[in-house]
């Protein structure tokens, strides 16, 4: 069993049908417990009664809320999420919210330290602030063993130039998917025509063990340590998105974990991706055997 460290947004999404507990950094931590392995999150919720529920949310799956914060600073964060024609969302993100005021006081930089983790997640969204930039940065200091692992998830006007020059470096794994390697070509001045070729291109420039690029229910291609694949993914009917990705992390980095090849992984986090597609909630009660009986002939249309 490994040792995970999330930081980042804890949030609620509101969907047309309801509210349901997300944010990638909890998503993540969230499917790595149900990896088997121990999730820590470092976020903030609100003195509000979403946090008091936030709360009760992530300890009901197994995350550590240890290190989750309550301030007074600014309500528990929501994003509203509606669908486009193709069944993509779309997010608005109501800020500022309760994960921009982490603090990391004295005792809880000790515990951390302490606690030793084995990787270290981070995406772009808590990072916008400068007050999270400087926590991240504390945090590879506390944890210098801990292979740093981070989820772009670019979101609208969430992100810029200056932003990702200063978190791509401090990445030693990357997951983008297909949309996000055409964004950052586009910041970057630096286009290649092939997948592979911008893995192995922007590894070289920014020193990344490992890149995943995820393209949805066609599945995913993977860098690591030089070995590039692509791997078919596992189509589910009518599919859920939001949260997928995150599964996929997970999934992602417990392969690294375990040390398998990049082709493993790859499959492995297809399906664990895939199984939290066909489900409407980002963060469900799957189990491994429900990821292992997924099979591409259930494609549509196959």
């Amino acid at each position: 069993m490994s040792g995970f460290l999330s930081v980042g947004e804890v949030l609620w999404d509101i969907f047309p049908s309801g509210e349901h507990l997300g944010g990638a950094p909890f998503n993540f931590a969230a499917n790595c417990t149900r990896l088997g392995h121990r999730a820590l999150l470092l976020s903030a919720v609100g003195e509000d009664a979403l946090g008091t529920r936030a709360l009760q949310g992530v300890r009901s799956t197994g995350v550590s809320t240890e290190f989750v914060q309550r301030t007074r600073d600014a309500p528990t964060g929501t994003v509203d999420v509606s669908f486009d024609r193709d069944g993509q969302p779309h997010y608005i993100i109501q800020r500022p919210a309760a994960y921009d005021f982490v603090r990391l006081e004295p005792q809880t930089a000790n515990e951390i330290a302490e606690s030793r983790p084995d990787i270290l997640y981070f995406g772009t969204l808590g990072q916008t602030c400068a007050n999270n930039r400087d926590i991240l940065a504390a945090l590879v200091e506390l944890a210098p063993r801990a292979l740093r692992f981070y989820d772009v998830n670019l979101r609208k006007d969430s992100f810029s130039a200056d932003l990702l020059r200063q978190l791509m470096p401090m990445a030693d794994m990357i997951k983008f998917n297909e949309a996000e390697t055409d964004v950052v070509q586009g910041l970057f001045d630096a286009r290649h025509a092939t997948i592979e070729g911008f893995c192995r291109a922007y590894s070289e420039r920014f020193e990344w063990r490992a890149v995943c690029v995820t393209k949805g229910p066609e599945g995913c291609a993977i860098l690591l340590n030089g070995e590039y694949v692509e791997v078919p993914g596992f189509p589910v009917e009518t599919p859920s998105p939001v949260g997928a990705g995150d599964a996929f992390s997970a999934a992602f980095c417990h392969g690294i974990g375990e040390r398998w090849p990049a082709g493993r992984i790859g499959e492995f986090a297809n399906r664990v991706g895939a199984m939290v597609a066909s489900r409407p909630e980002a963060v469900s009660d799957w189990t491994l055997a429900d990821c292992y009986a997924l099979t591409r002939k259930s494609a549509p249309g196959s």
